[in-house]
């Protein structure tokens, strides 16, 4: 049955190709990928496979039941693209301005679909179910994960698996990591109120531009000092603005930002920390303030024995010429959501192109599609061998 599997999944390699190269060039950003969505339930329409549409949102949910008794296994692959004019230049470059799939997300969704077709071709011969959740609204909170879940996408289910196409890893690469592997994400958003005025009188102002560059120093020093040097830790200030003639100083300036983190404890002390250190600098200054505080996606957590299982199935896949203990990942991902409430496991699948490598989320972003036939192998083998765990 694994020969038959992989055999299958090689001999559909081009139309998976085809799919992606589709979906590539008719990308949706989260929350609006209406017609990805139908594309995915049109699919499992001319196959005969039963779905259900709008879970949680625009998820997809579709299932394949063997002929014997079994468990129930749970595939997942995203589906959302992003708001980044695609710079590439290829045949299947995004036809859609300002929106292209830079993160793979549709060659998750294309080794998905191939993937559950070849289990309904060989249904006859499985035991159990398997259940192909097609999620959308990874890339943005509060995502398409947690909505679809509270939908029912979970019901029954015993195991989770999936994969994430990664571009900065070489082709026939799997790496996976048992314990926390990718980190919270959460967002902050500051308003620094001062009192303006001109720039050559500073003594009659509260200058919110220098308060704020203060406070951009002094959070600086939360991950260094506050956070035990054996934990991890990120907290990033990605937006300063502060829109003023030259000559004026500044009434108010808004900053936003980003901390990441594996635990609950150390997720509590870096935002009780930021209240601390806002509400203490403001005080110095004679300023006031207003925080959001947005507790992203939580860490993706793998189970131990979900993924030690994987690791050793992906060294029976041919095309796999190396399986390595993953870095822990600062980004996230909202896959967190599903782990914790039943177990499996989230690894990452090397897609690197040949010739110039972009990071994800670049406008040049672009991976190997043989890749996605690894994937594809990789979470077939998984699903039809845990029937025997």
């Amino acid at each position: 049955m694994n020969t038959v599997l992989l055999e299958s999944l090689e001999a559909s390699y081009d139309d998976m190709v085809t799919i992606r190269r589709y979906l590539h060039m008719h990308p949706e950003v989260s929350f609006q990928e209406v017609q990805t969505a139908k594309y995915i339930q049109e699919f499992y329409l001319q196959l005969g496979i039963p779905f259900d549409a709008n879970i949680g949102g625009n998820g997809v949910v579709a299932r394949v039941k063997g002929s014997k008794t079994g468990k129930t296994i749970a595939l997942r692959a995203d589906f959302d693209a992003l708001p980044i004019q695609d710079e590439k230049d290829v045949p299947y470059k995004s036809t859609v301005p300002g929106v292209m799939h830079a993160c793979g997300h549709d060659g998750h969704t294309a080794a998905l679909l191939i993937l559950a077709r070849t289990l309904n071709e060989i249904k006859e011969e499985l035991s159990g179910e398997y259940v192909f959740i097609h999620q959308h609204a990874e890339e943005y909170a509060p995502g398409g994960a947690k909505p679809m879940i509270e939908a029912g996408c979970l019901k029954n289910v015993d195991v989770i698996f999936g994969t994430h196409l990664w571009s900065q890893t070489p082709l026939g690469t799997v790496a996976y990591r048992s314990g926390p592997i990718m980190a919270a994400a959460d967002r902050f958003i500051i308003k620094i109120q001062g009192r303006g005025g001109h720039g050559a009188n500073p003594h009659d102002t509260k200058d919110a531009i220098l308060v704020a560059s203060q406070l951009v120093v002094n959070l600086q020093q939360i991950v260094s000092r506050r956070v035990n040097p054996t934990e991890s830790a990120v907290l990033s200030v990605g937006s300063f603005v502060a829109d003023n003639a030259f000559n004026i100083i500044a009434d108010s300036v808004k900053l936003s930002g980003t901390i990441r983190t594996f635990t609950p404890i150390v997720r509590d002390l870096m935002e009780n920390e930021l209240r601390r250190v806002l509400e203490g600098t403001c005080m110095t200054a004679d300023c006031t303030y207003t925080l959001t505080y947005e507790r992203g996606y939580p860490p993706v957590i793998n189970h131990k024995e979900e993924t030690e299982y994987l690791s050793l199935i992906a060294r029976q896949i041919p095309d796999v010429k190396e399986v390595v203990e993953s870095d822990l990942l600062m980004i996230g991902e909202d896959y967190g959501y599903y782990l914790e409430q039943i177990p499996g496991t989230f690894f990452f699948t090397g897609a690197m192109p040949n010739g110039d490598v972009y990071p994800h989320h670049s406008p040049k972003f672009d991976f190997n599609e043989k890749a996605m036939l690894t994937a594809a192998k990789t979470l077939g083998l998984a699903a039809i061998s845990y029937q025997e765990q």
